[in-house]
């Protein structure tokens, strides 16, 4: 299949609607209604959510949690570097991201807060293998030594760094949140499946999320994969609501790449998905979707367009701009209909 021109993954953004910070509390947010049946699209609140799902539904959660994985440490000169962890290879060994990349070397000592960082090998573009070592739990040297991985137009960390987890947040894993669910309070979370069923899924979401899409035609774009588990239960929960016909709301983009692709009876129920969704894509699970506003030029972006339709989601888009909506991480919320 051909894929969509990347030109029409841009839009303008003045900077300032980059949101900086979260609102407090959580569902202070705004929530944009996009309905794909009438064409309409209309202003709300992330409070107005239960309201907005039926009680058939079944509302399906990304319960990753955030590692703090970016890793201050300093070079045996003294001089300092940094390793952004990304993906447990086994032994403790991890592909990471290093700095200062040109000035480090096979074998190189990087020390932390009760941490040792080895470098086994550096390639392109500042990834590296490492090799990790602590007196005691790696897992806890990390969690100790390590901070928030925010994305990269977040300037400044916030001083709590639950804010940038969700509610529901279990299994540590991912390198960035699954953003649509930071709107949720464990209040909302309540209202929620007091009104309908709720079902979850992990996909550990990785940094290459961010990385901006640098080919005329995305179907040359190559695809990053991540991580996904689903409990059998829970898989058999969800197959069941989409052959009774009942919709499928999924909270966030990262949890549609787990719905699209277990939709695939004879995909694993662990393992990675390179799944790229975009206009043309079938969408075999997900009935409804609510999402952050995305980056231009971004796979998510893509995803978002395959599933409402790139008319209506520029129309969407320039309507935010417009209507002074907050963008990206964390910012306000589109909900799919």
């Amino acid at each position: 299949m051909r894929g969509m021109r990347v030109v029409d993954l841009d839009y303008d953004l003045p900077e300032e609607l980059i949101a900086q910070a979260p609102l407090e509390p959580r569902d202070a947010s705004r929530l944009m209604i996009v309905d794909r049946a009438s064409r309409t699209i209309a202003d709300a609140a992330f409070t107005d959510l239960p309201a907005l799902l039926a009680p058939d539904d079944l509302v399906v959660l990304n319960t990753t949690r955030v590692r703090p994985a970016r890793v201050p440490l300093r070079r045996a000169t003294g001089g300092a570097a940094e390793v952004l962890l990304l993906d447990p290879l086994g032994e403790d060994r991890w592909e990471a991201l290093v700095r200062p990349a040109r000035k480090l070397r096979r074998g190189d000592l990087l020390e932390g807060d009760g941490l040792t960082i080895e470098v086994v090998a550096v390639h392109d573009a500042g990834r590296a293998e490492v090799l990790l070592h602590a007196e005691g739990s790696v897992d806890a040297a990390i969690e100790r030594a390590g901070v928030m991985p925010l994305p990269p137009y977040i300037r400044e960390a916030h001083a709590d760094p639950e804010r940038y987890q969700t509610v529901y947040a279990d299994v540590v894993g991912s390198a960035a949140a699954p953003t649509a669910g930071l709107h949720f309070t464990p209040q909302l979370l309540a209202a929620v499946r007091a009104r309908c069923g709720v079902a979850e899924v992990e996909l550990q979401v990785g940094v290459d999320t961010f990385r901006p899409v640098v080919v005329d035609d995305l179907a040359a774009h190559e695809m990053h994969s991540e991580r996904y588990v689903v409990e059998a239960g829970e898989r058999a929960r969800i197959a069941a609501a989409v052959t009774a016909g009942r919709r499928i709301v999924a909270i966030g983009t990262t949890t549609v790449r787990v719905l699209e692709t277990i939709a695939d009876a004879s995909a694993p129920s662990s393992g990675r998905t390179s799944i790229l969704l975009q206009p043309g894509s079938a969408f075999r699970s997900t009935g409804a979707l609510v999402t952050n506003f995305h980056l231009p030029r971004s796979t998510l972006l893509a995803l978002v367009m395959g599933l409402a339709g790139e008319s209506l989601v520029r129309e969407a888009y320039a309507l935010a701009v417009q209507r002074r909506y907050r963008f990206y991480s964390f910012g306000d919320a589109m909900l799919i209909l």
